[in-house]
């Protein structure tokens, strides 16, 4: 009798994580992040300047002052300004199916995709894309569709100064580059939580920075 899993959606992270290291380690524009303790990938001008352009027109409509589930926007732990796309616009529907196309997840287990703006001194402090499931907003994710397996974030403009992702335990920071899609398993191999794959967005120190997320769940989002 096998032992039951440790963690909320073990066994589907593990399956998804493998399904689709397989495609993206089998692609020739794929570059693969030299680390061992997380699995992230880059994509050079997966977007073009005209995509990326209408998606920060995009972002300037709907940004907000970005929210956590358990932190308030007056602690500064995320300062940015955010907001969610239509998902029943014809030119979101090609940008998000493109990202699915690309790591082979269902579009049904993708949440919908976020823009982000940053204006200088804004950030995105230290923090991992899974849920936490001891925390209170758990039992809502996990009849919204379960625990994030994949994150892909695509960086839409130049940022004059500052604005990196860094992977504060890795030692891995990544200048923002249009069109550069990243994508990263946010599990181990085993399914479990990969508590490496902590990231931030670095502080903005001139200029403004566009990025774009969409996240991906065990299962179909709700």
């Amino acid at each position: 009798m096998s032992a039951k899993p440790i963690f909320p959606d073990q066994g589907a992270l593990k399956r998804v994580g493998a399904a689709v290291r397989k495609r993206l380690d089998a692609d020739p524009g794929a570059y693969r992040l030299p680390t061992d303790m997380a699995e992230i990938y880059a994509f050079g001008d997966f977007f073009m300047a005209e995509e990326c352009a209408r998606m920060i027109r995009v972002i300037d409509e709907v940004a907000r002052p970005s929210q956590l589930h358990d932190v308030a926007y007056a602690s500064k732990f995320r300062t940015s300004y955010s907001g969610n796309f239509d998902p029943w616009d014809p030119f979101v529907i090609s940008v998000s199916r493109k990202i699915d196309d690309l790591l082979g997840i269902a579009p049904k287990c993708g949440e919908t995709i976020q823009g982000q703006r940053y204006l200088p001194g804004q950030e995105f402090k230290p923090h991992c894309d899974w849920f936490f499931p001891d925390q209170p907003y758990w039992p809502q994710e996990q009849k919204r569709g379960g625990q994030r397996s994949w994150t892909a974030m695509a960086f839409l403009n130049t940022v004059e100064e500052g604005g990196h992702t860094e992977f504060t335990k890795l030692g891995i920071r990544i200048e923002p580059k249009p069109g550069v899609l990243l994508v990263w398993n946010n599990a181990n191999p085993d399914g479990s939580p990969n508590a490496d794959t902590l990231h931030a967005g670095t502080p903005v120190a001139k200029g403004v920075k566009y990025v774009l997320t969409k996240w991906y769940r065990t299962r179909p989002f709700r």
